[in-house]
Order: structure tokens, then sequence, then C-alpha cells
């Protein structure tokens, strides 16, 4: 084997390279959807509380979804299975309109979001063991809304067994700062939307800033 020969199978192989996240399985992959609905003939945005029973992030706010299952074809299929067992409704009550950029958290989960239109009009009848209520934001009050940023540090730390001896002796044992990161806050009425959920809706606020605020009702 020599280089041209190396050069040739690889010039032949990455323009078919589907181009996917080579370590996707280091991180917790779920899929949301992001559910536009109508409210009294104003558009609105529907979230989650979570129950207090499940282990992580009890009592959070969110948008319908979860975990990419094995069973799951694509994102969307788990986004849109999520969203039908946690809020009751039908899938043929769901129209998926289109994703948004894939979101890769500094906690360790890659989340692709989906924007879904709900077309129902009936009470929903959420899932109890995963939410405690879900709620409605008038999308002219998101437009308009300015969150509140903080700031999060990362940090590494290796764990016992970690081969020092295969690294320069300079290199710095224990906790080691890594870098900063923005943290949003959007506030309606008593509930607090926070974390990924809000990276998720500042980038589809500036969506519909960019694309939809000048229709009529926005």
């Amino acid at each position: 084997m020599d280089t041209h020969t190396v050069k040739r199978a690889l010039a032949g192989a990455l323009p078919s390279h589907s181009g996917k996240i080579a370590n996707a399985e280091d991180y917790l992959q779920a899929a949301v959807t992001i559910p536009l609905i109508d409210i009294a003939g104003q558009p609105s945005i529907l979230f989650e509380v979570r129950s207090g029973k499940l282990n992580w992030q009890p009592g959070e706010i969110c948008f319908p979804g979860g975990r990419i299952e094995s069973r799951d074809d694509t994102p969307l299929d788990a986004a849109l299975r999520e969203t039908v067992e946690e809020l009751g409704v039908t899938r043929e009550e769901i129209v998926a309109l289109g994703a948004m950029d894939l979101v890769v958290s500094p906690i360790g989960v890659m989340l692709y979001p989906f924007v879904v239109h709900l077309a129902t009009e009936r009470a929903f009848v959420p899932n109890v063991d995963e939410v405690a209520e879900v709620f409605t934001v008038p999308l002219s009050f998101l437009l308009a809304a300015k969150p509140q940023t903080a700031f999060m540090e990362t940090a590494t730390r290796p764990l016992e067994g970690f081969p020092y001896e295969l690294l320069p002796p300079e290199y710095p044992q224990g906790y080691r700062r890594r870098a900063k990161y923005p943290v949003l806050f959007y506030q309606y009425n008593n509930y607090v939307i926070w974390g990924i959920t809000a990276r998720v809706l500042a980038a589809f606020i500036s969506l519909c800033q960019d694309r939809v605020s000048g229709y009529p009702l926005l």
C-alpha cells in the first residue's frame, strides 16, 4: 500500500461520506418538538412541566420529547413518538413543519429540535408519570421577551486509573477549568424556562423574528 493508493481510496469514499458525528454515542441523544398551537386565535408555544417523579430534571420546564431509542428510525420519529406519549394526542394531530439546528449541550446532551403544529382543539391528557402540567405562551410575548443571561463553567477531572504516566510530566492533575457558556432564562408568569430548552427557544424566536414577525397577529 502506497500513499497514492490511499489517496485514491479516500477521494472515492469521502464525497459519499455521511458527515455524521463520529462520537455521537458519547452523548445522550434526544429529540423534541417545538409545538405551535392556536389559543383563542393567537399563535402560541406549548411547554411541559416535568413530573417530580422523574430522575432527570424533575419539575423543570421542557418541550415534549425524549431519548432517541433503537426503535426510532429517525430523530423526528423519536420526537413525534414522545410527543404522542406525553401529551395524549394522536400522530395525525401533529403536523411536522421542519427541523431546527442540532444543539450540543456542554452537559452531554445532543438535541434534535423539530417545529410542529398541534392541529387539535381538544384538551390534552398528559402522561402523569412524565408530565406534571402543560402550559402555553403567546408567540407575541416570546418575540418581545428579553432573556436574562448567566454563565456556567465547565471543567474536567480525570478519574481513577487515568494514565498520567503516558502524558508529559507538566500535565496538570485534578480539576481543570475549560470554558464558560451562557445560560438563558425566560420568565412567563410563574414559569421559568431555562437551560437547553431556553437555548432551543432562543433559536426558534430568532427564526420567527427573521421570517414571520411581519405576518398578521405577530
